[in-house]
């Protein structure tokens, strides 16, 4: 099993107190994680900032590099680079993004997302 992290995924466990790969993990039972390139640039931009957005870009920066595998991708944009990576049916993006999410299920592929305070879980496409 495989999962495409978008940039809101990985800044869940700073703004909304989310252990990520824990609810990964529970739901999935050790999935491979994937992060396009296009989504470590658009944390390592936003971490240039300040307050909490800036901390939460940095932190979910610094889990893509430690704990997930960067792929490239043809697209540039991390929405449509998220979109590229996800193609298969054992594979979930996890975001909260929800025109991401709509998009996602319209192309086959289900949505892992924030369901209650701070636990995660899946929409079958």
């Amino acid at each position: 099993m495989t999962v495409v992290l978008d940039t809101n995924a990985l800044m869940m466990p700073v703004e909304c107190n989310v252990r990520l790969f824990d609810e990964l993990d529970r739901l999935l039972d050790g999935p491979d994680r994937l992060v396009p390139q296009a989504v470590v640039d658009e944390l390592a931009s936003l971490s240039a900032g300040n307050g909490t957005e800036a901390t939460a870009a940095s932190v979910g920066y610094d889990l893509a590099t430690d704990r997930c595998e960067i792929r490239a991708t043809e697209a540039t944009y991390a929405d449509d680079a998220v979109l590229e990576l996800a193609g298969g049916a054992a594979t979930h993006v996890v975001t909260n993004d929800q025109p991401l999410a709509d998009r996602a299920l319209r192309a086959g592929v289900s949505v892992i997302s924030l369901r209650g305070k701070n636990k995660l879980g899946i929409t079958q496409s």
